[in-house]
């Protein structure tokens, strides 16, 4: 399976206008595309809350890796955006809860804006299964 390539689409109108994919498998890797806090209505969640953003971003992620094959615990690397970085701490927590004992290697930054002005936090994440199977 090393050069089998499985893309996983999260529903969005926008993937095939932009050309893109909630996730890929490639072999062992797996890539998490930049996660929005996106409720299950198509409308952003959590409204001023980077917390309970931060949470649903990873619920979304989770579910992505889930679907190409792979666990949390296959979780190398983390890539945390947010529009005011002093906030970190609300997002390290809910990442904390997910990853205290996974500890991948992981990146606050942060962006003037997203493409809601409602999102505080878009998490990217990448994954490298054991095998190739």
């Amino acid at each position: 399976m090393e050069d089998a390539r499985k893309t996983v689409s999260s529903g969005s109108p926008l993937e095939p206008q932009i050309g893109f994919s909630r996730a890929v498998r490639k072999g062992r890797h797996v890539a998490v595309a930049g996660t929005a806090p996106i409720g299950a209505d198509g409308t952003t969640t959590s409204v001023g809350d980077v917390y309970a953003q931060t949470t649903r971003c990873l619920d979304i992620a989770q579910e992505a890796l889930n679907q190409a094959g792979a666990t949390l615990q296959d979780v190398v690397r983390t890539r945390i955006m947010l529009t005011d970085v002093s906030r970190w701490r609300e997002a390290a927590k809910a990442h904390g809860e997910r990853f205290a004992t996974i500890r991948p290697v992981t990146t606050f930054v942060e962006v003037s804006r997203f493409i809601d002005p409602d999102w505080l936090v878009e998490i990217e994440v990448d994954a490298i299964l054991d095998n190739d199977e």
